[in-house]
């Protein structure tokens, strides 16, 4: 009956995010001063010169009928919810007309989860590593100079970083190239190892800020867990400071972690968009980026919709599994 309660309340939780957040998506756009079916019928005039008052009137009912903005707000905004969660249909993109919205997400989709989804768990093992030595081992000189370089580097922006990386090792030390300029056969040796390497400045610049926020993080809950009652009765058994910080420090402190990062997981989909611009990467940053441009409501429709369904979809399987991965915590 208590499961019932807490997945009955977790669901209505998700269901209403989901909702609001999709809503809010809607409404944005419309706000923007510019419109999208006049910017591409303009575009289309000034290439053809012979196009007559109704031809033109033709196209611009076609385009608002595919852009679903045909009918009063209210129908517009039921039938863009319905395409959104239920057929994932955002129509076609205006800037790359007639490509459905959906092709452009699904091409850029895996450039970003191969590259936040690595660069992401790669920093989350590193960060939460020297989180808890310099936690648990907190009077070491070592530690505090972990701790240091870490409040150094966690408020520095990614993409300032990314900056630096580009000076450093695309000009100055041509190591990497400036660009994502993968070639090679699709699922060939020769296409991951390029892959890797035109993907190595932009995931570096992701995975060192990660890092700080993660060790200063773990640092936080492993110095709190290290003071627990248990911890101090392992210490009065005479257990090694290994076993202790391993076996007893290790396991609770990582718990809140793994929720942080199923959190990040959800977030990766919305890409790294500074970041993905600066090396021309093609996901759904680079994307997001193009559709604000050309005022693309489709595609901004489109991409923005996905990463909400991905955030909240992360939240509530982990508000779920929560109680199994820690024994603590019992379902209200």
């Amino acid at each position: 009956m208590k499961f019932l309660k807490f997945l009955m309340s977790r669901t209505i939780t998700f269901l209403l995010i989901i909702f609001i957040g999709v809503t809010v998506v809607f409404f944005i756009p419309r706000f923007m001063p510019s419109d999208p079916v006049e910017n591409m019928l303009s575009t289309i005039q000034t290439n053809s010169q012979t196009m007559d008052a109704d031809s033109v009137e033709a196209m611009r009912k076609v385009l608002l009928e595919n852009f679903g903005l045909q009918g009063t707000l209210w129908e517009q905004y039921t039938g863009f919810m319905k395409r959104a969660i239920v057929t994932q249909d955002f129509g076609p993109s205006l800037s790359m007309y007639p490509t459905p919205v959906i092709q452009l997400i699904s091409q850029a989709l895996p450039w970003t989860m191969g590259l936040l989804l690595s660069s992401t768990i790669i920093a989350w093992i590193i960060g939460n590593l020297i989180g808890m030595l310099a936690g648990f081992r907190k009077e070491k000189k070592s530690s505090k100079l972990l701790e240091a370089i870490a409040i150094i580097v966690y408020p520095t922006p990614y993409y300032v970083f990314a900056l630096l990386l580009i000076m450093l090792f695309a000009y100055l030390i041509p190591i990497f190239p400036l660009i994502t300029n993968v070639v090679g056969t699709p699922w060939t040796w020769d296409y991951f190892k390029s892959l890797i390497y035109s993907s190595m400045l932009p995931a570096l610049s992701l995975i060192f800020i990660d890092t700080g926020w993660w060790v200063l993080s773990m640092k936080t809950i492993s110095m709190s867990v290290a003071e627990e009652d248990y911890v101090f009765f392992a210490k009065i058994k005479g257990l090694k400071k290994q076993k202790i910080m391993w076996n007893y420090v290790m396991p609770n402190a990582l718990l809140p972690q793994i929720t942080m990062l199923s959190l990040r997981i959800g977030t990766i989909f919305g890409g790294a968009m500074v970041t993905e611009v600066l090396f021309s990467y093609p996901g759904i940053g680079t994307l997001i980026y193009n559709s604000i441009l050309q005022s693309d409501y489709n595609l901004i429709l489109g991409t923005i919709t996905v990463s909400i369904l991905a955030v909240s979809i992360a939240t509530y399987i982990v508000d779920l599994l929560y109680p199994f991965l820690d024994p603590r915590v019992r379902y209200q």
